[in-house]
């Protein structure tokens, strides 16, 4: 089951009280104080764990606090410290926290920690207080308290390359041919209904991380569909694929599909709109041989001023030309490109 949103109350722990005590031996009257101190309360720590996918695990356990530290005892013993609590989350979840909103943390990176809270520190024991003038104190301090934090968890997929397009454009058989990932595919709208990421190998030690996100529709920058909730999803993405049907099945005018997809991301943000895109005619195997084919392009070119690459993932036209044209656009940013640690495996073309 796929989970992209959470709210947990986290909480770092206590530290242990520091002990007052004096040493009571036989023939040592006058032992003076052997107060231990406290141990540390455990701390919140967020790790960033690229074998997690979804935030599942946070959807029935609302309630997460690590272990108070031990307290102080007697002839110098010191508390324990307790051990953390390690929250593994997955690549791409910010933090926030739900009372205020602001952004505690970002986990972009696989492996990345972040402490979110310390825990308590440990109280002194009486004896740390005594000094040459100061031999019988009986001063200690509890331990600190922790910190508890009520958060709301939101997963952003980490990718490459984010496909999008009208439902049924031919986003899921493009992502199950140029990848191991098995989407679901059929004759029907909205056959995606989560993120699916998957790895396309090209070769050479070069792959790329790819998105598919349920079908976009008219109006979905104000919630209508499904594509609203699993935009923030290719937020993230370096470069949009657009795919657009040639030859759609209701009639209606390619042209003006991709017009509509474009409008629903500028909607949702300008930063989503301004990403870099590659625009793709896809299911041209539907077209009545190559000089269909070509004047689709033609036409599409004059209406959109865009140059889109024709494609036909069930026959694996273009499929190649596709990802290199997608490496090309990211070869910038090689540096920067995230690791995936995923289920879906690379596959090839």
């Amino acid at each position: 089951m796929f989970i992209d949103s959470a709210e947990i109350i986290a909480a770092s722990g206590k530290g242990g009280d520091g002990c007052l005590s004096f040493r009571r031996m036989k023939y040592i009257p006058k032992g003076g104080p052997d107060g231990g101190n406290g141990g540390d309360g455990g701390s919140l720590v967020l790790v960033a764990d690229p074998d997690t996918a979804t935030l599942l695990d946070f959807a029935g356990r609302h309630h997460w606090r690590a272990d108070d530290g031990g307290a102080g005892r007697g002839s110098q013993q010191n508390g324990k410290k307790a051990e953390d609590l390690v929250i593994r989350l997955p690549v791409g979840t910010q933090v926030f926290h739900r009372e205020t909103g602001a952004l505690l943390c970002d986990l972009t990176e696989p492996g990345q920690r972040v402490v979110l809270a310390a825990g308590g520190r440990g109280g002194r024991g009486n004896e740390a207080y005594a000094t040459p003038t100061h031999q019988v104190p009986t001063e200690f301090d509890p331990g600190g308290e922790g910190v508890e934090l009520p958060l709301k968890l939101e997963l952003k997929l980490v990718a490459d390359v984010g496909l999008l397009g009208l439902p049924n454009a031919g986003k899921s058989t493009l992502l199950s041919r140029v990848s191991s990932a098995r989407p679901r595919i059929a004759d029907y709208p909205f056959t995606t209904l989560v993120p699916q990421p998957g790895v396309a190998d090209l070769g050479g030690g070069r792959r790329l991380v790819v998105c598919d996100v349920p079908g976009l529709i008219e109006h979905a920058a104000e919630g209508q569909g499904l594509g609203s909730r699993f935009l923030r999803h290719i937020e993230r993405t370096s470069l949009l694929v657009h795919l657009v049907d040639c030859l759609p099945a209701d009639g209606s005018d390619p042209a003006s599909n991709w017009a509509t997809i474009r409008g629903e991301l500028q909607k949702h943000s300008a930063a989503l709109g301004a990403k870099p895109e590659v625009t793709v005619l896809s299911q041209v195997d539907k077209l009545a041989g190559p000089a269909a084919v070509k004047a689709s392009v033609r036409e599409f070119h004059a209406a959109t001023g865009t140059d889109p690459l024709a494609i036909s993932s069930a026959s694996g036209t273009g499929l190649r030309e596709l990802l290199e044209r997608c490496w090309e656009r990211l070869e910038t940013k090689t540096q920067q490109r995230p690791a995936w640690g995923g289920a879906a495996g690379p596959g090839r073309v």
